[in-house]
């Protein structure tokens, strides 16, 4: 029978196929995870640039597409517009057409957890930041003044926006810190790790030739922390270090020009970036915003060689052993020039195995999650 079963209806901020970004990807492998924990998912997506897909309509059980408001006109209303521009009512007439639990992508896709109407259904949200501190951040890290202003504008209405989290019945966290965080305000926060594309780790042994950073260099902070590879940590370096991603900056094309040991790749495709990341040497990522997990951490640590990070990028993550933090250029560059002489070795592919395959495993992490909705 159709309807029998455990059923879960996910409103994603997004389409969340192809999974070739952060948000998504976490959204992706956790939907697929649970279809295999055999959960009869209803997926509903706003879209915005991304189209529907063949691959989500055979994996769940059924599928929506909303558009996502995103006039101007949002910008100016007191919900912050990551959340006004996502609401719908075609999405809550489908809501209460039946009485299954409903688990929320992010802060993002609230718009409905506090609705009267939904009060005696089970409600999980997923968070994938703090969202306040990440827009906070954002701004920190933007040298354009309108977005700047945007970020800060958006970081205060998601401050005051985020008590409607009291309104979950479980608030299932992407990170330890994170978890931490929720847990003290509302006290219903459950880690459950990221979500992710790797069954097993790839990583080789042996050299590699380069150091590499990605990521999109259209965000402020990617643009952030690329330039400060250049100009403070590989400056005088023998190192060789390869930047890709998409749409670059001036300053940062400018800088990369100036440094022979620098190369800027951009605007390539998903293949062409896990292959770099799998025959680099050590993957470089430093980041400035210390809320959520960043998946190119875990693409680093399950496909590449040596990981060199700064202290936001892996506290409390359990991935400390994994990687070699340095918190300065000076630390960084030391600690470069002596990575790019050791091999990578198979002990050091077995304590991935055991720490990943513990800690981020898909289909435990599904299970989790599955006990605590149902």
């Amino acid at each position: 029978m159709k309807n029998s079963g455990k059923h879960l209806h996910i409103i994603s901020f997004d389409i969340p196929y192809p999974a070739n970004y952060g948000g998504v990807i976490d959204v992706f492998y956790k939907l697929r995870a649970l279809v295999s924990a055999g959960i009869k998912i209803h997926l509903h997506a706003f879209q915005y640039g991304r189209q529907s897909s063949k691959i989500l309509e055979e994996l769940c059980e059924s599928v929506h597409y909303y558009q996502r408001d995103v006039s101007k006109s949002q910008l100016f209303l007191k919900e912050p517009y990551i959340v006004v521009s996502r609401s719908s009512e075609q999405l809550i007439k489908n809501l209460l057409s039946d009485e299954h639990p409903i688990l929320f992508e992010g802060l993002h896709s609230t718009h409905y957890l506090s609705d009267e109407r939904l009060k005696k259904r089970k409600k999980i949200v997923r968070t994938h930041n703090i969202e306040h501190e990440y827009y906070k951040n954002l701004a920190k890290a933007e040298s354009n003044i309108f977005k700047r202003y945007y970020f800060y504008n958006e970081s205060s209405k998601l401050e005051i926006y985020e008590s409607i989290l009291s309104n979950a019945d479980v608030i299932a966290t992407i990170s330890p810190n994170d978890t931490q965080y929720f847990n003290s305000k509302y006290g219903n926060a459950h880690y459950i790790p990221a979500f992710h594309s790797f069954t097993k780790v790839n990583s080789r042994i042996g050299k590699g030739a380069y150091a590499f950073y990605h990521g999109n260099l259209a965000i402020g902070e990617n643009d952030m922390a690329a330039l400060y590879l250049v100009q403070e940590v590989f400056k005088n370096s023998p190192v060789t270090l390869l930047i890709a991603g998409s749409k670059p900056g001036v300053n940062l094309r400018d800088a990369v020009q100036r440094k022979n040991n620098i190369t800027l790749l951009s605007d390539l495709n998903t293949k062409q970036i896990n292959d770099l990341v799998l025959d680099a040497h050590i993957n470089v990522l430093p980041t400035f915003q210390p809320t959520g997990i960043k998946l190119k951490l875990l693409s680093a640590l399950f496909s590449g060689r040596f990981a060199l990070v700064n202290t936001p990028m892996v506290q409390n993550t359990g991935l400390e052993q994994l990687c070699t933090v340095a918190d300065t250029p000076e630390a960084m560059r030391e600690a470069l020039s002596a990575m790019i002489k050791q091999e990578f070795t198979q002990i050091d592919i077995s304590l991935r195995e055991e720490i990943l395959m513990e800690n981020f495993n898909n289909k435990a992490n599904a299970l989790k999650l599955k006990n605590l909705i149902f």
